[in-house]
């Protein structure tokens, strides 16, 4: 279960959020209560939504962050791109999936949709689409620290106002990314694999450092 309680209809109504209910109404049907188990339309649980409708400002800031697909004017190939490895290396499910699912209704086939996860060694990129993975990769992985001859790739192909542009949407889905999977939202609301696997009974105290260094 995510790990903030979610936002009812009822709630929203009481306090006279049309912001938060036009989404409700489009993402899962009008009248429909969200926090029922009602999904959106897409296949996802719904939850991000309803998870940040607790708070007005931020909400709004949200959707208004979104709408500045609206004015960019980078290739949304080139953003897609960005967006997809931000989840695939920040490891969010969620965004990951979503925007796998965005790329292929760009008309982006299967192949090269899957090609994201292990870019490195893929023909199916050109030097331009590379260079917007790796650029993805020194945001979220490197935080920031890009190499001289990735940036001089990018402004080979691309005007400064789109490198601006892809590195905000790119810096925007991994903060939504590491959101969701600190929320447990949406595709994220998963345990972590990383636990301590049960010994077999009779283990006892055995020193495992002995039995690999033969001592």
């Amino acid at each position: 279960m995510p790990r903030l309680r979610q936002v009812p209809r009822a709630e929203l109504q009481e306090r006279g959020d049309a912001l938060a209910l036009f989404f409700y109404d489009r993402l899962f049907g009008e009248d429909a209560d969200p926090t029922e188990g009602r999904g959106t339309a897409t296949g996802s649980p719904g939850d991000w939504w309803t998870t940040f409708a607790l708070d007005q400002a931020i909400f709004k800031h949200c959707v208004k962050g979104f709408q500045v697909y609206r004015g960019v004017r980078l290739d949304p190939l080139l953003r897609e791109l960005g967006q997809t490895r931000a989840g695939w290396a920040r490891g969010s499910q969620f965004v990951f999936s979503q925007h796998c699912k965005q790329m292929r209704a760009l008309g982006v086939p299967d192949e090269k949709v899957r090609a994201v996860a292990y870019w490195e060694v893929s023909e199916q990129f050109d030097e331009l689409e590379r260079a917007v993975l790796a650029y993805a990769d020194a945001l979220v992985l490197n935080g920031g620290r890009v190499h001289d001859e990735v940036f001089a790739t990018l402004k080979k192909h691309l005007p400064d106002e789109q490198i601006l542009e892809l590195t905000y949407v790119t810096c925007l889905y991994e903060m939504h990314a590491t959101m969701a999977r600190a929320l447990r939202v949406e595709f994220d609301d998963r345990d972590d694999p990383i636990v301590e696997v049960p010994a077999p009974d009779g283990y006892g105290t055995r020193d495992i450092a002995d039995d690999i260094t033969g001592g």
